[in-house]
């Protein structure tokens, strides 16, 4: 009799769900704009970050690298524990961490601290991929489409207001820490507002966390980045660069043998196998070294002084940000509007062409920064391919996914594109340091164009990748 009236009660529930996640999705919309305005809004300080705290340019790319290493190991344990115990609940954890690293970014008194902080606001690349999980969860798939491409529009939109507003705030304050209270204070906002309407995602089948498999994939990248960070000092053939990326192979492997041994895996290997999710994990790492591996380039470009580097603009921070809004406002439109053009397309069709478009304005970029104009041109291009890649590529991979694996799965995307970031931080810091010439320290221009011409490579092979995948679409 109690069991018989649970299951229609159950149902009610599941039929008022979907309104009640459509009535909140503004408060997920909020996260997101935090998440945007966190993320590039640290990237016009960064030459004045680097005064504060008296480290070089190439320091300056492991305040980036950092941060997307801490996201690679946490976003798919978040991910998982979603799946297992509520996307809501790690949701609300993310956040708290995020609000205690933003915190501790403003007011760190020296580079450690602040690369710690910047460690804890790794958790903001959870925020997605558990709002997307939710949506999916609770919503039909119409909706939920158009759910997702709203919460990355306005991730879009907060990278676009981060970087436009923490350089005007630098410029009229005048005080860095002053000015990294802001979003310290708007992510503190964020927490209590998560404890408002939001509802908890429904159960899924049991499981248990994969902890061993956690802490193999955070050894395995931290070997990989220990060793990429020592590129920039000793070169590629030194020990203490081979030796920790063959011990982030070895430990990789044994990862992988785990993971697919595993009755309950962190990753589900298997799934991965096959055209229908590969090429989009490849392409998703590729993505990372296009999005990620060239902010700080585009920052200390900009800000190098023509006078004793030989290029650049010397421009402050504002200007900085000025100069990527175009780019923003443009990645803004595509990926708000992604679900309307993948409609038309199909989302593999809107993807070899958002990877086109950002092949094309990185190798742009490599042959043609000698004017602001060219450079917001080039910008420009690639950032209306940058958008409509944001908007598609998690629904491509969550509806390619067990619905049991969601969170995870959406998770393991981010994942693999802070990998790639990382990665190409770690790299990018070498990069530059190598080709670093005369008496001021600065790298050569000639690195840059070799870090741009680099993100155009990587974009053919994007373009490569996603043809060479197999998706299951009506209209695709």
């Amino acid at each position: 009799m109690t069991s018989t009236g649970a299951a229609p009660q159950r149902a009610a529930e599941n039929r008022q769900a979907p309104a009640s996640v459509r009535a909140v999705v503004g408060l997920l919309v909020l996260f997101e704009l935090t998440s945007g305005f966190l993320q590039t809004g640290v990237v016009p300080l960064l030459p004045e970050l680097g005064e504060h705290h008296g480290v070089g340019d190439s320091e300056l790319n492991w305040v980036t690298s950092v941060q997307l290493l801490s996201g690679a190991v946490l976003v798919p344990v978040f991910g998982r524990l979603g799946d297992l115990y509520g996307y809501r609940r790690m949701l609300r954890v993310s956040l708290a961490c995020l609000a205690v690293g933003s915190l501790l970014v403003a007011l760190a008194p020296n580079y450690p601290a602040l690369l710690l902080g910047r460690v804890l606001q790794g958790t903001l690349v959870a925020l997605l991929p558990l709002e997307i999980a939710l949506v999916r969860d609770r919503l039909p798939a119409d909706t939920a489409r158009s759910a997702i491409a709203r919460l990355v529009g306005a991730l879009t939109l907060g990278s676009l207001l981060g970087a436009v507003v923490m350089g005007a705030l630098a410029k009229s304050v005048g005080d860095i820490r002053i000015t990294l209270l802001v979003p310290a204070v708007l992510a503190a906002l964020c927490v209590p507002v998560s404890f408002l309407f939001i509802p908890e995602s429904v159960p899924k089948r049991g499981g248990r966390p994969d902890w061993p498999g956690a802490v193999l994939l955070g050894l395995a990248l931290v070997c990989l980045l220990a060793g990429v960070s020592r590129l920039e000092e000793d070169g590629g053939l030194s020990a203490s660069v081979l030796l920790p990326v063959a011990a982030a192979v070895a430990v990789g492997a044994v990862w992988a043998r785990h993971e697919l041994r595993s009755a309950d895996p962190l990753v589900d290997l298997r799934a991965m196998r096959g055209r229908e999710l590969a090429p989009f994990y490849l392409t998703s790492f590729l993505f990372g070294v296009m999005y990620f591996g060239s902010q700080t380039p585009n920052a200390t470009f900009l800000a190098a002084d023509p006078d004793t580097d030989g290029y650049g603009f010397a421009l402050p921070a504002l200007n900085i940000a000025l100069v990527s809004l175009p780019a923003t406002l443009a990645a803004l439109v595509t990926s708000s509007a992604t679900a309307v053009i993948a409609r038309r397309l199909g989302y593999r069709r809107t993807l070899m062409a958002a990877f086109s478009l950002m092949t094309a304005g990185f190798a742009s970029l490599a042959c043609f920064h000698s004017s602001v104009w060219q450079i917001v041109a080039a910008l420009l291009v690639s950032g209306t391919g940058v958008g409509a890649a944001l908007g598609a590529m998690p629904t491509v991979i969550v509806e390619a996914s067990d619905p049991a694996r969601g969170g995870v799965a959406t998770a393991l995307y981010n994942n693999v594109k802070t990998v790639g970031g990382a990665v190409t931080g770690g790299a990018v810091a070498a990069l530059l340091s190598a080709f670093t010439t005369g008496s001021s320290g600065s790298p050569d221009e000639s690195g840059y164009v070799l870090v741009w011409a680099l993100c155009a490579v990587a974009g053919v092979a994007a373009v490569a990748g996603v043809a060479l995948s197999r998706r299951n679409e009506h209209g695709d």
